[in-house]
């Protein structure tokens, strides 16, 4: 029952959450002809809105795509992030620490910086490809490391992931210090922004969104085996490097996808998961549905924020999401040392 209520809640959550960014823009949209029109798109639904062409055009035109397109960003991080922490039986893991963000950030510097906008969509491209390289070679290197003795698999990982993140680092900051001119570019890039969302980017990656998610909802019980040790799970029957292998590529596609659109967003990976656990237990079977409905409502918040707080300017979402995530994460560091020896 409790299960079923953090569901219903999160759904509702992320209901509440679209319909304010949908609401509330630069444009002044009148709330209920608004209310009306996106009720008339609900089949056998017929309301009429009284609407203009012109504020029309802002709803479905300008406002839905971003409201769709931050809900897909924001529950892929989520998801992705509660993935990784149950393969690595680690809360403080993202993609950020297999080098998923530091190959993403690489990518597009690169496309920035020597193809310009000669090339259409090639930062998020390029933004997709290296970060589903970064997380690659991180892994054959954590995996060949392992092979020969020494630490856990998973310890073994994640420490490739810190070396091949910081080596890819390295390079951006040796192409960026080439070429200034572009430090701008990349670091608008960088700091993350849903600004410019069409449908055409929803359908994009739609497919690697949906794919991603079904893939590691379905992993759900294997991760809470998982959770109770190695040796457990083969004593049940269960292959742990394969299904490894599986979340973490499975995650990996999910956060390449995000992250190909909308920059680097930080801190959404790590903190949903946790908030998703004080509702409703450690069981990935919940955790992983919930973070993504959790981590859905809360980007298009934030971006409702990023687009509105300094309106007609806005904010990078980034930034939004490390002034509400950093307090979080303090919160969730005092919440494990009180719950260790």
């Amino acid at each position: 029952m409790r299960r079923s209520s953090a569901l219903c809640a999160a759904a509702a959550f992320l209901v509440a959450a679209a319909l304010v960014s949908a609401l509330v823009g630069a444009a002044d949209l009148n709330p209920l002809a608004t209310a009306a029109a996106l009720a008339d798109k609900i089949p056998f639904v017929r309301l009429p809105s009284g609407l203009s062409a012109l504020d029309r055009a802002v709803l479905f035109q300008i406002r839905l795509p971003r409201v769709v397109l931050g809900a897909l960003v924001g529950g892929l991080l989520a998801i992705s992030g509660a993935g990784y922490q149950g393969v690595f039986r680690n809360p403080l893991v993202d993609s950020g620490l297999l080098g998923a963000s530091a190959g993403a950030g690489l990518g597009a510097t690169l496309a920035i910086v020597y193809m310009g906008g000669a090339v259409p969509d090639a930062v998020p491209v390029a933004a997709f490809v290296g970060s589903l390289a970064g997380v690659a070679v991180a892994y054959a290197a954590g995996a060949a490391a392992s092979a020969r003795g020494g630490m856990t698999g998973t310890a073994t990982l994640l420490l490739a992931g810190v070396a091949v993140g910081s080596f890819l680092t390295a390079v951006q900051t040796f192409i960026l210090q080439r070429s200034a001119q572009d430090v701008q570019a990349v670091y608008t890039w960088l700091l993350g922004s849903l600004s410019g969302a069409t449908w055409q980017q929803v359908t994009s990656i739609l497919p690697y969104a949906a794919v991603s998610t079904v893939i590691v909802l379905l992993h759900g019980r294997h991760l809470d085996v998982l959770a109770v040790g190695d040796e457990e799970a083969r004593a049940l029957g269960m292959r742990p490097a394969a299904v490894r292998l599986i979340v973490v590529a499975a995650c990996t596609l999910a956060a390449a996808s995000a992250v190909a659109v909308s920059g680097l967003i930080g801190f959404v990976g790590i903190v949903v998961p946790h908030v998703a656990r004080r509702f409703a237990g450690p069981g990935y079977r919940i955790v992983l549905p919930l973070s993504l409905l959790i981590g859905a409502g809360f980007l298009v918040l934030a971006d409702t924020l990023a687009r509105t707080v300094l309106s007609p300017a806005e904010l990078p979402i980034g930034v939004v999401t490390a002034l509400a995530g950093s307090p979080a994460f303090i919160w969730i560091l005092r919440g494990l040392r009180a719950a260790g020896p």
